[in-house]
């Protein structure tokens, strides 16, 4: 447009190219905003399928857990505390982003989100690097997140831990003039609202991929080491169980994979429960039986998939004539526990039961060859001693000290779930409360008389029984979808003997999921 006198007809033609100009401008704006507003569709699909590859991931973890306890248990208690981060954090951006869609009239409306104003006037005071409350708390849940999930993984899994806190890095941003741009700045300040939103669903994909990243390494790294040929060891299998003088020894020597935590669900030796399981084997104490040749028959029985799985055990063994020791083995365990029957197998290998004399504190004789009942009182250990004398009147004595333990301390359980767990309001309002003792030996049972609800803020309520009264579910109802509610401060009674105090049982949470 030159300078100088211009005619009506020129002014017109400018004028025309004005506005020429202008509406390419909006257009192209328009189709700017609508690519952000399908591309942040696309991330949200993206999102709800790694939910549900998680999901199953953490299940999987969880069943591991439960059948390899050994194995599993320490990643289990780390992935838990990663759901737990994820899904907070998860759920504080979809609360942003519900607030920025509430600003428009239809979310799906892209073309009208072109105002920057919400995140300008919720983030920022103006200047570079001085943010509002809810500036500042954006970039500290970034922040903590990136650094908890990476302290969580530690030495183990290093690397990714490392990618984790690059990925959620807030450090300062070179732009396309060479300048350092506040990174709150650079991303998010005077940006179409419909931008904002994606970058928003951008970092719900890296929290998502994040857990993919650690649940697969956990899973994968416990198979690496599970098929490691440093897991075999040689194992000699003689063809006779006793070689005698002067006879050549017939046998062969076999690799067997051995792994320290690889633990059985159940290991069966001749009719009985074998509970003593250390460095991936069955410790077998028992009595040797008559001189001679012994048949030792079995089954060892793992979980693999939520199903059992059976090993035969078919092997021989011989027995010397004239021992001069006495055996004794717990039947269910390598300890003794104060609070319960603790049933013990006590006998002399070729002595006959009515000459062998075992005696200590709280130490019964029961019905049944060689069968007894401890009763563990005060004190860290008990002294069983044996007395018997052989069949040639050789008389022989044996001791034998167990640690006595309490019974661990329950853990509170809702429709027999524990820790963290997700469920509806409807649901939980109707639901048991108890108490359970979790891998313990004994199944012992608790009558849970009361315990105290927690709904995020609302006053705590103490409830008598085991289920939700008028007043606790009046609170449960105010819960919104992702409150935790805590179950804690379980009343409980040890069915059968009502005289021993359980040590108080750890709380409940329940996400709540509508």
């Amino acid at each position: 447009m030159a300078g100088g006198k211009q005619t009506p007809r020129q002014k017109m033609i400018n004028l025309m190219y004005l506005i020429f100009i202008a509406m390419l401008a909006m257009n192209m704006s328009k189709e700017v905003l609508q690519a952000f507003g399908l591309m942040d569709e696309k991330l949200t699909v993206s999102n709800e399928a790694a939910e549900k590859r998680n999901i199953g991931a953490y299940k999987d973890l969880a069943l591991k857990a439960v059948e390899q306890k050994e194995k599993y248990a320490d990643e289990k208690v780390k992935a838990d505390k990663i759901q737990k981060l994820s899904s907070d954090y998860y759920n504080y951006i979809e609360a942003i982003k519900t607030e920025m869609r509430a600003t428009v009239d239809d979310p799906k409306d892209y073309e009208t989100m072109d105002s920057g104003n919400f995140l300008d006037d919720k983030f920022f005071k103006g200047d570079d690097g001085i943010y509002k409350e809810g500036g500042q708390e954006f970039l500290d849940n970034m922040n903590n997140y990136g650094s908890q999930i990476s302290s969580t993984l530690g030495s183990e899994f290093k690397d990714i831990g490392e990618g984790v806190q690059v990925r959620f890095s807030t450090e300062k941003v070179i732009d396309r003039e060479n300048k350092e741009i506040f990174w709150l700045d650079y991303n998010y300040k005077g940006f179409p609202l419909v931008a904002s939103l994606t970058k928003l669903t951008q970092i719900q994909n890296d929290i998502k991929t994040t857990e993919t990243e650690v649940l697969s390494a956990m899973l994968q790294g416990q198979l690496s080491s599970d098929v490691s040929m440093n897991n075999y060891n040689a194992i000699l299998i003689p063809n006779t169980s006793a070689t005698l003088q002067g006879e050549n020894f017939k046998g062969k020597i076999v690799l067997g994979r051995y792994d320290g935590s690889l633990k059985p669900t159940k290991v069966i030796v001749n009719g009985k429960v074998i509970t003593n399981i250390k460095d991936g084997g069955a410790v077998l104490d028992f009595p040797a039986g008559n001189v001679g040749e012994n048949t030792i028959k079995g089954k060892f029985i793992f979980m693999e998939n939520g199903k059992p799985v059976e090993i035969p055990i078919e092997q021989s063994y011989a027995v010397v004539a004239k021992p001069n020791s006495a055996v004794i083995s717990a039947d269910k365990m390598n300890v003794v526990y104060r609070g319960v029957q603790n049933p013990m197998t006590i006998s002399v290998p070729g002595v006959a039961d009515n000459v062998v004399q075992a005696t200590a504190p709280g130490l019964k004789k029961i019905k049944g060859i060689g069968k007894y009942m401890m009763s563990p009182g005060k004190g860290r250990e008990v002294k069983i001693v044996v007395n018997a004398k052989l069949p040639d009147g050789t008389p022989i004595s044996s001791s034998q000290k167990f640690r006595i333990k309490d019974i661990p301390a329950p853990v509170a359980a809702v429709r027999g779930e524990y820790g963290m767990i997700k469920m509806p309001k409807s649901t939980l309002q109707k639901a048991t409360i108890s108490a359970l003792l979790p891998d313990f030996v004994f199944d012992l049972k608790i009558n849970t008389t009361g315990f105290s609800v927690k709904v995020p803020g609302q006053p705590t309520v103490i409830v008598k029984g085991n289920k939700f009264n008028a007043a606790a579910i009046r609170v449960l109802n105010r819960a919104r979808r992702g409150d935790v509610v805590v179950i804690f401060q379980i009343k409980q009674k040890l069915v059968g003997n009502s005289g021993y105090y359980l040590k108080n049982a750890s709380p409940v949470n329940v996400e709540i999921t509508n």
